[in-house]
């Protein structure tokens, strides 16, 4: 059985089978012609389909996963592969009750599994329903090489990140523009003598002070979660929190102070979105990674593993979700891809020929 192989290992093992039996004229591969993937099934597994370069920029303002953009930029199109982990996580989403306390689902699997990427299939699925998307695309960065930290004006020993959360309140107005104008604000937020944002305007304005002053972004992004937390059960839409590598949030940092000591991750201002992670009226998307881990073993890949014991008890209940690596069949589809857009050669196809190679001088 080939179950839980790497692309790489199913590739050493069966490009033998498929040069020797290669067709000159093989099936087409199958691009889903679904134009939402809202309505992917069992019968598409297997299958790549293709996402638009305008649900690209609004769904991933921030960018995605880094090999899987080469390849895109590579092929110059933006293909996934519908996953059975991914239209199980879907399913879940479909047919959870959102009258009752959020469901949480946590995706673990060995390194290089894919679980990025399903959470940016999770994730495309939710904006084409029209959800609210509150994303942290890698939460490993968040506590480690920060450009910049400040001591935060709003509550002693709390270290601010004014540089990312800048650059969250811009990828966050990129994915949900529209809503910005909808939701107002619950209450009166004082930034300094002169800047006041009332109760009752648009929360769209909390996100362009943040912009405008960056001292006060990370500020401007706990307003937001708070005003986010606070009205989301109340049913004018649906918030997804997905946060990859949430194990960060309960490990250690490589920041440090002035003073040359370690900042603890509890005194990190992004440590504070952990309180979104309970909620109503929306759904929690996180995975655990050992990608860009701190002080773990690399290969741990459980959640009780990389979560530790306060991070598996913060998050549970919760429901888990494996990602194993390609099955044969997925395998099949992926060298499939390849080959139809000659990134994979084979013995009859057309090499380059050798050049031979200007001696070097010796001396």
């Amino acid at each position: 059985s080939t179950q839980g192989l790497k692309f790489n290992e199913l590739l050493e093992r069966s490009v033998c089978r498929f040069v020797v039996n290669f067709d000159l004229n093989p099936a087409k591969l199958q691009i889903s012609p679904i134009p939402s993937c809202t309505r992917h099934t069992e019968q598409h597994e297997g299958q790549f389909y293709p996402i638009s370069e305008q649900d690209i920029k609004v769904t991933f303002p921030q960018g995605l996963p880094n090999r899987y953009q080469r390849q895109c930029k590579t092929f110059n199109e933006y293909c996934l592969m519908v996953r059975r982990p991914a239209l199980e996580l879907i399913g879940y989403l479909k047919n959870a009750d959102y009258s009752q306390p959020t469901i949480r689902y946590v995706l673990y699997g060995k390194r290089g599994s894919g679980k990025s990427l399903t959470l940016c299939h999770a994730l495309h699925s939710c904006h084409r329903q029209g959800w609210l998307l509150l994303q942290v695309p890698d939460a490993h960065t968040l506590v480690k090489n920060c450009k910049e930290l400040m001591p935060s004006s709003y509550k002693d020993n709390r270290i601010d990140q004014p540089m990312e959360s800048s650059t969250w309140l811009k990828n966050f107005k990129a994915s949900n523009e529209h809503f910005l104008k909808q939701i107002q604000t619950q209450q009166r937020y004082v930034w300094s003598k002169r800047d006041v944002t009332e109760e009752g305007r648009p929360l769209g304005e909390v996100v362009d002070l943040g912009l405008a002053r960056v001292k006060s972004a990370s500020d401007a992004v706990s307003v937001v979660w708070k005003e986010l937390k606070r009205q989301s059960g109340v049913g004018a839409y649906r918030l997804l929190v997905c946060v990859d590598g949430v194990n960060a949030l309960w490990g250690r940092t490589t920041l440090k102070k002035e003073d040359k000591s370690m900042v603890c991750i509890g005194c990190v201002s992004s440590s504070f979105l952990l309180w979104l992670l309970v909620t109503t009226g929306g759904a929690v998307i996180a995975s655990v990674t050992q990608t860009g881990s701190l002080y773990n073993n690399k290969f741990l890949y459980k959640p009780h593993e990389l979560l530790g014991k306060d991070g598996f008890e913060a998050l549970d209940p919760f429901v888990p979700v494996q990602v194993h690596n390609y099955n044969e069949k997925e395998f099949e589809s992926c060298y499939q891809y390849y080959l139809e857009r000659n990134w994979i050669q084979h013995e009859q196809g057309e090499t380059r020929p050798k050049t031979a190679r200007p001696k070097q001088a010796r001396f």
